[in-house]
């Protein structure tokens, strides 16, 4: 299905990493233009850095509708000192009304103090219509547009500025290290990427309390004070004591909360935190510690009550909930609910006002499933829903990305919400994002593919006729851009396929042999092929190619988006089938006459780097460098929610723990390996690495080692660009 791209090297310019990374100084001259594009109710508007223009969406003629120098004269900026330098972050908050938005940093108070301040301007009269400035030091800003109320979290304790009357209320004042409101809970875990949660009318806030006071203090250090300081992080390893976690309403106008009556908190995960669109009710997935069964509660709002489970689920592995209800908008009684229950993650289709008596079904996968209220399913098939975009209220149907013509893709799929009927909203091929209008009426498309550099298109969701907006040229052209290609083999099992991406040298010989180095991540959650732009090669394979080095990605079992016998074959043993996989790939390229057998490297990291670890002290034979970086070595030292879910706990999988304790196999390195992290990780913190270091020394073995101060998990900006300058230079040092 896919085919290599072919590219002459002759005569062409080279890249260096500044241009190949982010954070390169001229990484960003040599990315394909864009169109950035926000919806203003049902009319599409394109911002630019020194302007915004309304797109036609019968035709695609633009209309400037103001200029960033008219924006900062209407802000009131001094002539020649911008407020605000570029459209590209405004917003239009109210459709059907010309009201523009932005958040304006650096504007000085009365008394000389910068500020940040939250300013909506009307654009056809040219004058401010709303104000409001953020308290000095507020972070987790959450606005509720509704009401104008805003969410704010200052040391640890949460407020609220209520739109009514600019006020500003406290809703916790016992904030601390160890108490924590208003913010992320569960380490990030379960789709959780905030801690406030505003009611459709935006007059009452939903919040996350949690604490942490049992929850060990992680040590780290701090090099830039003159005598170095430590600082700590919480972090809940697995098997030890997890924070608990509650959830407070607070009402604005009466300055009271009330606590959902969850019960205990202690080893329970609450997620998908969602409002019913009255603001009446709040649904929330309730999980256990061992993550194998799953509860939606109801709550109301106004007292905390429980008013009942609507749905369980269980596994014998794992549930996973990721996504909050999304109510139909034209049936408030009806909501979607994401599971993969029937072994993909698919859409069910709830129905309130039809109770069940706890109807119980066993799933696809080997668990079950409780439904007390009606479900049908909305999507089947063996391929997953990727993503939902909204709702077509007029044919009442429902707008998804999902890969069901390809595990390589995401296409764009039209859902009638009366049979589940699909229709392809796109060209077929590629990977596609898009965002939705108000009403349902248009899709702005931006995808690319193997051939297709970037593409903008606007698609009517009723008419399926499709506007171009943008065809990208490729910035490479003139450049010596390697051959990339992709390919499947069969995995392990001998069943399943699996989907790799290969990289040629540069000027590629195929009557030479070529040194080869393995890419790899392997965990849960993530993928490195995809059929987009170059098959979704990373700058430093180009960078690597062009140095004479064949690349390899393989995504194996355990990645994301192939359904979830797929993801969890791993489950309680991580690493053993991700290598039996790998080796597989291994097999492959032995077979290819131009790769050279005795010169094979691996590099990763994070789960990669305990896999490019892995495989080198359990294949010590096969490859002969390895780069890991950030990598986990025993996961008894990750943290609870997401090792327990993929391990169990130290103490009800030792035998799985052992089989993937690195230090135990210290010993088994014959190759060259370094090992580098980020000073200040916290989320593989350093002790993974100092704890194989001293197995290694203990063993007899010679590992290396280099660190970032200052720089947690990854390394950003020009810290990119140099350790992959490093990274490189241990390969032509070792492998070449």
């Amino acid at each position: 299905m896919f085919l290599p791209l072919l590219l002459a090297a002759q005569g062409k310019k080279s890249f260096s990493l500044d241009d190949l990374l982010p954070g390169g100084r001229t990484f960003s001259q040599l990315q394909p233009q864009s169109l950035y594009a926000e919806w203003w109710g049902d009319r599409c508007v394109e911002t630019r850095i020194d302007s915004c223009w309304e797109i036609d969406v019968d035709n695609g003629k633009r209309e400037v509708l103001f200029t960033l120098e008219q924006l900062n004269q209407w802000l009131g900026a001094p002539a020649g000192k911008p407020w605000v330098r570029s459209c590209y972050n405004v917003s239009f908050p109210k459709p059907g009304l010309p009201y523009v938005a932005v958040t304006v940093s650096g504007r000085p108070q009365a008394d000389g103090t910068p500020t940040r301040t939250y300013v909506v301007v009307d654009f056809r009269k040219g004058e401010k219509v709303y104000e409001q400035t953020y308290p000095a030091g507020a972070g987790a800003l959450d606005r509720a547009e509704a009401t104008g109320s805003l969410a704010f979290v200052k040391a640890q304790n949460l407020y609220v500025v209520r739109g009514t009357d600019g006020k500003t209320v406290a809703v916790s004042t016992d904030g601390s290290d160890d108490l924590v409101y208003g913010q992320a809970v569960h380490r990030n875990e379960f789709g959780i990427t905030k801690g406030t949660f505003w009611s459709p009318d935006g007059r009452k806030l939903a919040f996350y309390r949690m604490d942490q006071s049992m929850v060990p203090d992680y040590p780290q250090v701090d090099i830039t004070t003159r005598i170095a300081t430590t600082y700590s992080c919480k972090y809940p390893m697995a098997g030890e004591k997890t924070h608990n976690v509650t959830v407070g309403v607070f009402d604005p106008s009466t300055e009271q909360t009330v606590w959902l009556q969850a019960g205990d908190p202690a080893d329970r995960y609450f997620t998908n935190i969602s409002w019913s669109p009255d603001g009446r009710k709040i649904y929330m997935i309730e999980l256990n510690r061992d993550q194998n069964h799953a509860e939606l509660a109801c709550y109301d709002a106004v007292t905390g009550k429980k008013e009942g489970i609507l749905y369980e689920e269980t596994h014998p592995k794992y549930v996973e909930p990721q996504h909050g209800l999304v109510f139909l908008p034209w049936d408030h009684s009806k909501f979607l609910y994401q599971s993969q229950r029937d072994g993909y993650n698919h859409l069910y289709l709830f129905d309130l006002a039809v109770p069940q008596d706890g109807d119980e079904r066993q799933t696809a996968n080997g668990g079950t499933c409780r439904e007390r209220v009606k479900v049908s399913p909305l999507t089947s098939g063996k391929w997953v829903v990727k993503e939902v975009l909204g709702f077509d209220r007029e044919s009442k149907s429902l707008l998804i990305g999902s890969n069901e013509r390809h595990p390589l893709q995401t296409n764009l799929y039209k859902v009638a919400l009366k049979d589940g009927r699909r229709t392809l909203l796109d060209e077929g091929d590629g990977v596609h994002y898009a965002s939705l209008s108000e009403s349902g009426k248009y899709l702005l498309d931006t995808y690319s593919s193997p051939t297709v550099v970037r593409r903008v298109n606007l698609v009517s969701t009723r008419k399926g006729r499709c506007l171009n907006l943008l065809d990208a040229e490729d910035p490479w052209k003139g450049y010596a851009v390697p051959e990339i290609s992709c390919g499947s083999i069969k995995a392990a099992d001998g069943v399943t396929d699996l989907y790799y991406r290969m990289v040629k040298p540069v000027g590629f010989d195929a009557t030479k042999k070529y040194p080869t180095v393995i890419y790899v991540y392997g965990g849960p959650h993530a993928h490195n092929v995809e059929a987009s732009r170059n098959y979704l090669a990373r700058g430093w394979e180009i960078y690597m190619a062009q140095k004479g080095y064949l690349l390899f990605i393989l995504d194996n079992r355990g990645s994301d988006n192939r359904g979830l016998d797929f993801e969890n074959v791993t489950f309680r043993h991580l690493g053993e089938e991700e290598m039996k996989d790998q080796m597989e790939g291994v097999k492959f390229l032995k077979s290819l006459p131009y790769v050279d057998a005795g010169r094979i490297g691996v590099h990763g990291w994070s789960f990669g780097g305990f896999m490019t670890t892995n495989l080198m002290l359990t294949y010590p034979d096969v490859f002969k460098v390895g780069v890991a970086g950030g990598p986990v070595i025993d996961w008894q030292y990750y943290e609870a929610m997401y090792g327990e879910r993929y391990m169990d706990t130290p103490q009800a999988n030792p035998d799985g723990y052992e089989g993937s304790n690195l230090r135990l196999k210290a010993g088994n390195l014959k190759g060259k390996l370094q090992i580098i992290i980020g000073y200040n990780d916290p989320v593989c913190v350093p002790q993974h690495s100092l704890s194989f270091m001293r197995a290694c020394i203990d063993a007899g073995t010679q590992p290396d080692f280099f660190v970032y101060p200052g720089d947690e998990h990854n390394m950003m900006g020009t810290d990119r660009v140099h350790l992959h300058e490093r990274i490189t230079q241990y390969f032509e040092d070792y492998l070449k």
